[in-house]
């Protein structure tokens, strides 16, 4: 087994790793750029490394800065994690020239799968079944507009380079099918700088179901059964769950089967996900989509309910050691769900939000993981991911494992950063989702129904009171001056009033991520049945006056004060 090994990524992956590295008494080395100089994966790692400016191109996605800094601690293997390098073969060679481990698939592994023509065309030789599409590469737009017209409409234009979703385009009316093949390519090479495109015949109410698999160098191969990763919004998931609760045992096999003769169709090492698009009327009808080379970001439910840890088996397998279990051996284990906590506005499109983390809590223990990058006190700002961390609820059956995380979500707290987790709450409990009766296009169709209503009146009230800035008199404010509790009344900006009603205090505030507002608070008094000054409220929320209320009517963000 290794001594060091240097993990070459970020934020609740990079913590994640380095757990599991700890546990085997293996150093880790962490790698950081400025923007992350505080973050928390910089304090649990042994020992960190500055590699560059916040520009992710100049830091995390430097191959050159990475193996200088696995040279400079000693490393004898790096772990990519997921995202940035992690499904790059030219970082896994330049790994393996520089005399380090890589932990994941060999290169030349890496560079078949990530050609989606290439890679399709090699699982059909072995087999494995693929949606009907287009062949070759390098197609022309008018021999896309042919094979669409041969596979029949609704297609899906995929880009061949590259995965998440991007420059993903479904087209159901051929009429516009050209200029949307034109907008793919645009996205596509502005994210992977390779437009080479493929198309596919699209399927109705879709699932997404990926088997995970594991390989060894000595020819080993098995599958650990699948996650369901139907919950996907705009091509991303949301939400995934192990085991699926579509599959039955022979259709587990049959799926497992192929996925595994799809990793060795590529010669794949360690751990690695095959996926495929299921019919949801005709399950037994799969489709393999794609293999992605690396950890994936739901790799916990697949621990939950196997029991092994995912990344001390990519460790052994990259040090050379033979699976220690085979097919027979793997069994699953109640339900487990996970939810993806990202630092983005729901109410405003899911536009990516940031702040400070002014104080935080995350449910951990018992029944519930929570795969974190967080520490109060970090500017999560926006220059990586969005995502923050994972929640993982595990139970003996698929309804309690829903009920745990509903409430484990309940139970995070992230101060001073606009998330998710509102609506990933209210996704969990949406019926369909709770009988499982699960699609890709599910959180598109029901979206209005799963976005919050806006921030209630309660907290702008509570967020007025925090912001008084002085002591509320005593309750007998004609006592004499200087004795104990006494404050005078003048000096308390509270609405007293020495007759008449209470007075308004006017508040101009924004919580994170909202509107700038006015609130106008009010002390209870005798009037309204209260005991004591400040135990009610009595609220009135609108629009903060522009910083010019001086200005003339009808300028933009003007409000007559």
């Amino acid at each position: 087994m290794f001594s060091t090994v240097l993990v070459a990524n970020r934020g609740e992956i990079a913590v994640r790793v380095i757990r599991t590295l700890r546990e085997l008494g293996i150093r880790s080395v962490a790698v950081f750029s400025d923007a992350d100089a505080d973050a928390r994966h910089v304090r649990e790692a042994d020992t960190a490394v500055r590699i560059g400016p916040a520009a992710a191109a100049e830091s995390y996605l430097s191959v050159e800065r990475l193996l200088d800094a696995a040279r400079r601690t000693g490393a004898e293997a790096v772990h990519p994690g997921y995202g940035f390098l992690a499904e790059n073969a030219g970082f896994a060679q330049a790994c393996a020239d520089a005399g380090l481990a890589f932990i994941g698939p060999p290169a030349a592994a890496i560079n078949l799968m990530g050609d989606k023509i290439r890679a399709k065309e090699t699982v059909k030789a072995a087999g494995v079944p693929v949606v009907p599409g287009s062949s070759g590469s390098g197609l022309t737009d008018a021999e896309l507009v042919s094979a669409s017209m041969e596979i029949g409409m609704p297609v899906l234009l995929k880009p061949s380079a590259g995965g998440g979703g991007k420059g993903m385009r479904l087209v159901r009316d051929e009429a516009v099918l050209g200029e949307e093949i034109a907008a793919a390519r645009r996205e596509a090479r502005s994210s992977f700088g390779d437009d080479t495109l493929l198309v596919e015949r699209w399927v109705d109410r879709p699932r997404h179901i990926e088997i995970q698999v594991l390989a060894d160098a000595h020819g080993n191969v098995v599958h650990l059964g699948e996650r369901e990763c139907s919950l996907q919004r705009r091509h991303q998931k949301v939400i995934e769950e192990a085991p699926s609760v579509l599959l039955t045992p022979e259709l587990r096999a049959s799926m497992g089967a192929a996925a595994v003769e799809a990793a060795r169709s590529c010669g794949y090492v360690g751990a690695g996900t095959v996926e495929f698009i299921v019919p949801g009327g005709d399950p037994s009808s799969y489709y393999f989509m794609e293999m992605n080379t690396r950890l994936q970001v739901e790799h916990p439910v697949t621990e939950l309910v196997t029991g092994l840890d995912l990344v001390e088996q990519q460790l052994r397998v990259a040090a050379g050691a033979e699976l220690g279990f085979g097919q027979d051996d793997v069994t699953l284990t109640g339900h487990a769900i996970e939810a993806r906590v990202c630092a983005e506005d729901p109410a405003r499109g899911f536009l990516p939000s940031g702040g400070t983390v002014l104080a935080l809590s995350e449910p951990s223990g018992g029944s519930v993981r929570t795969d974190s990058g967080l520490v109060a006190g970090v500017d999560t700002g926006s220059t990586y991911d969005p995502m923050l961390s994972k929640v993982i609820a595990y139970g003996p059956d698929r309804a309690t494992a829903l009920r745990v995380l509903r409430g484990a979500l309940a139970d995070t707290v992230i101060l001073g950063v606009q998330t998710n987790a509102g609506f990933l709450r209210r996704l969990l409990a949406h019926p369909e989702v709770v009988s499982g009766d699960l699609d890709t296009g599910l959180v598109e169709r029901d979206l209005p129904s799963l976005l919050p209503e806006g921030v209630p009146a309660e907290v702008y009230a509570a967020a007025a009171l925090l912001s008084v800035p002085h002591p509320a008199p005593s309750r007998n404010p004609a006592g004499s001056a200087g004795e104990p509790g006494w404050v005078d009344p003048f000096d308390c900006a509270n609405g007293w009033r020495l007759g008449g009603t209470r007075a308004w205090t006017v508040h101009h505030f924004s919580l994170p991520g909202q509107d700038p507002v006015t609130v106008r608070t009010r002390p209870a008094g005798p009037g309204h049945g209260a005991s004591g000054p400040l135990t009610e409220l009595l609220l009135d929320a609108a629009p903060a006056p522009s910083r010019n209320p001086a200005g003339s009517a009808g300028e933009p963000g003007w409000v007559d004060p």
